[in-house]
């Protein structure tokens, strides 16, 4: 059952500081620095954990990420495409247990266990096992995690081919005066987001869709995605490179479905 959660009694909830430090995954920041919240009525019952190739910032007020971080290389993507995938999500026992989704929450509820950092990305059964924690997934709606965000995520792996690395975060956006709840418990979001850095070229931006039964996408740059959803995924980028739109890559279309190169897709 789909129950709704009115975003003023979050926004009353006390602040709480990051339960730990992000220094163990600095190698998967831009220059070392964590993604920063703007808006820091998102911080409340946070709590950082840092796996051996992603890193994420879970909340206790929505029960899943508010931002998960990589760098994505084309040496570990050559060794991920050998690794099995084994679909085995699991709750997060680093956190703690009213902070934390249960895969009960998602039973029948109508949304996916939508990956942030994509299993896809990861180089070893290990890392693809952590990627699997619910601390690293929010509810998406089928037509999004099926069909143009999986198609975000094979665009930004195969730039990580072409230039060598890219720096990689994402998480979701929580806008609206209701929002609905899976579980009872878990927040669904409004809208999800993949922003970019590509080191070799200073590309940057970020992908940006609405987690509806009809998804659509944008493009935008890291300065407008900070604006809209309180989150700077990389906090030491040069205001220049934040403001400008670069070139990323458009997602592949279905095979049966012809469209046109636009910074929006249907």
């Amino acid at each position: 059952m789909l129950r709704y959660f009115a975003i003023p009694a979050l926004l009353l909830l006390p602040l709480v500081a990051h339960a730990a430090p992000l220094s163990s995954c600095r190698q998967l920041f831009v220059d070392g620095g964590a993604p920063a919240l703007l808006n820091q009525r998102l911080a409340a019952r946070t709590s950082s954990l840092c796996y051996q190739e992603y890193a994420v910032l879970a909340s206790g007020i929505t029960r899943g990420a508010l931002w998960s971080a990589e760098h994505l290389t084309a040496a570990e993507l050559a060794t991920a495409r050998t690794t099995k995938r084994v679909n085995l999500f699991h709750a997060d026992d680093n956190l703690p247990a009213d902070d934390r989704a249960e895969l009960a929450d998602y039973v029948r509820s109508g949304f996916d266990r939508g990956h942030m950092t994509p299993s896809g990305d990861m180089s070893d059964a290990t890392a693809q096992e952590e990627s699997f924690s619910l601390a690293n997934v929010v509810p998406q709606t089928t037509k999004l995690n099926g069909g143009i965000w999986e198609r975000i995520e094979s665009a930004v792996r195969g730039l990580a081919r072409s230039a060598g690395s890219v720096y990689v975060v994402t998480g979701p956006t929580f806008q609206g005066v209701n929002l609905e709840q899976i579980g009872g418990r878990v927040l669904v979001p409004s809208a999800t987001w993949k922003a970019v850095y590509v080191p070799s070229t200073g590309d940057a931006g970020a992908y940006l869709c609405t987690n509806t039964a009809a998804p659509t996408c944008n493009l935008i740059s890291l300065a407008v995605l900070a604006a809209q959803v309180g989150v700077d995924p990389f906090p030491l980028l040069a205001r220049g490179t934040k403001v400008m739109l670069g070139q990323l890559p458009m997602p592949h279309a279905p095979r049966n479905r012809q469209r046109k190169a636009s910074r929006r897709w249907f």
